[in-house]
């Protein structure tokens, strides 16, 4: 967005950036701080986004304009948003549970949490670069092409989106301290593996 400020419209698209970024900021405050703020944050609205994605997606496939229409449809419809943004959603409730000590986050086998989350996370978007590598390949052959997503947006895919894949993979099994709670005296490992 920050490179698309040009004509009469520049200052409003700004002042809309600047509130968007103060009201995550705000968010994420009142989210971290209190008990109440991290439910609310983090569990209750979550749970009314979901219910508001099924209504507006099971409107679009009966046909109905103002869910046809809806930009929640026709720009974030793909499984990658939906992806990262419940694993992201559920590595904070996580996080939640640990900073509180409640249910599963008081048990000493969670504590890697954090490490598994980023994992989920990494493979989502490794998932995307294989979609996107395959969908490359099929427009363009092995030197990769254009393809058109489900969410209204041409993508360039191809070899390197695979090359971005086996990198996210590499990262997972070479991340630091994940077993630092299953063997406290080693300063390094890799999942066991060093």
């Amino acid at each position: 967005m920050l490179f698309q400020l040009y004509g009469d419209q520049a200052m409003m698209q700004l002042l809309g950036f600047v509130l968007v970024f103060v009201g995550l900021i705000l968010m994420n405050e009142i989210g971290r701080r209190t008990k109440i703020g991290g439910v609310g944050v983090f569990v209750v609205l979550p749970l009314l986004l979901t219910i508001y994605f099924i209504a507006v997606n099971l409107g679009a496939k009966a046909g109905a304009d103002w869910a046809v229409n809806n930009q929640t449809v026709l720009y974030m419809n793909g499984w990658f948003h939906y992806a990262k943004l419940y694993a992201a959603d559920i590595g904070c409730v996580g996080f939640i549970m640990i900073k509180y000590g409640w249910g599963i986050g008081k048990k000493e086998w969670f504590k890697p949490w954090p490490f598994v989350i980023v994992a989920i996370n990494i493979l989502i978007a490794v998932g995307s670069d294989i979609e996107s590598a395959v969908n490359g390949f099929a427009a363009g052959g092995m030197a990769g092409g254009w393809w058109f997503s489900s969410e209204n947006v041409w993508l360039y895919g191809g070899w390197w989106n695979v090359v971005n894949a086996l990198a996210g993979v590499i990262n997972i099994l070479c991340m630091t301290g994940c077993g630092a709670f299953i063997h406290p005296r080693r300063k390094m490992i890799c999942f066991g593996l060093i």
